[in-house]
């Protein structure tokens, strides 16, 4: 009798049992999202957001990223302790807890107008009737940024990232789209071009910039060379519309406090050049307001060479 591998037993190639273990994999994480989403939603939301970032200030400090975070708090800012550092990544632990917290109850969170105030009046004004391109940077409550260009009077648009398991990426999306009345897009080229005809025609587009780009441009950030992507910039720079920055600060109370300024913008022959130094300008806002905050920014990412 002839030994049979498992392929022919079962008639199934390992490509597909790879298919089916990640199919699986994905019906239970989109399963324990969904019940985590329930057993948050039983409670009021200051009340989920508190005992999430409570749980994340206790045990996320014991994982790798804690690490990665710490080395790079200590290179951007090494004026500051050791303990003032750590200090500084348990509030943001607590922050990100927060964050997870109040996404999955992002419905009810925004629509209670008492939650937000907003300094976005002057850039109202700068661009008029015309399209905008708006960077924001992973602070605060970045889920709520929209919340500032619904109160100037927009209908923004969103770009996100989306997340490897398609379930559990529909379920976000759902979440978020909500406040995003001009339409959400996913972070690809054909959004890339789209974003540059929504600018053209008066359309004002929301994306988070403070990430790593490795196809992008490198650029001093807390004195160090940092990769950031000059994809933002280029739109506003082609389409000849406003660059805006926008950062949310978390206030007490689970309060937020949104802020728009308009980001100089060069106008000289080479687009490129212009669309670079832009760039430098919105992540030099960026360094100033995480200094004022440096326990609401995400240390744990990968920015920096």
């Amino acid at each position: 009798m002839t030994q049979t591998d498992s392929p022919g037993e079962t008639g199934k190639q390992p490509g597909e049992r790879s298919g089916e273990r990640c199919g699986l994999r994905y019906r239970l994480e989109w399963g324990l999202l969904n019940f985590a989403l329930w057993l948050l939603r039983l409670m009021p939301p200051d009340t989920a957001s508190a005992v999430m970032g409570k749980a994340w200030r206790l045990f996320a400090r014991f994982n790798s990223r804690h690490r990665r975070a710490l080395g790079n708090l200590a290179k951007a800012m090494p004026e500051l302790s050791q303990e003032e550092h750590q200090r500084i990544l348990l509030g943001m632990w607590e922050n990100l807890g927060r964050i997870a917290a109040e996404t999955l109850q992002l419905d009810r969170l925004v629509s209670d107008p008492e939650r937000f105030e907003y300094d976005v009046d002057d850039v109202r004004e700068a661009v008029g009737d015309g399209g905008a391109v708006v960077v924001s940077l992973h602070a605060g409550n970045w889920e709520v940024t929209a919340m500032g260009g619904l109160a100037a009077g927009w209908q923004p648009v969103g770009v996100y990232q989306t997340i490897k398991n398609p379930l559990v990426d529909k379920l976000v999306h759902d979440l978020r789209a909500r406040i995003y009345p001009g339409g959400l897009y996913p972070k690809s080229h054909e959004t890339a071009r789209r974003l540059l005809t929504i600018a053209r025609s008066g359309g004002r587009t929301a994306m988070l910039a403070d990430l790593q780009d490795r196809r992008g441009a490198v650029i001093p950030f807390f004195g160090r060379d940092a990769w950031a992507t000059v994809y933002p910039a280029t739109i506003a720079r082609a389409a000849g519309v406003p660059l805006v920055a926008s950062r949310v600060i978390r206030l007490p109370a689970n309060r937020f406090r949104i802020e728009a300024r308009i980001v100089e913008m060069p106008h000289t022959g080479d687009r490129k050049a212009d669309a670079l130094e832009a760039t430098q300008h919105y992540h030099a806002l960026f360094e100033r307001w995480i200094r004022e905050n440096p326990s609401q920014w995400m240390w744990i990412m990968r920015k920096w060479l």
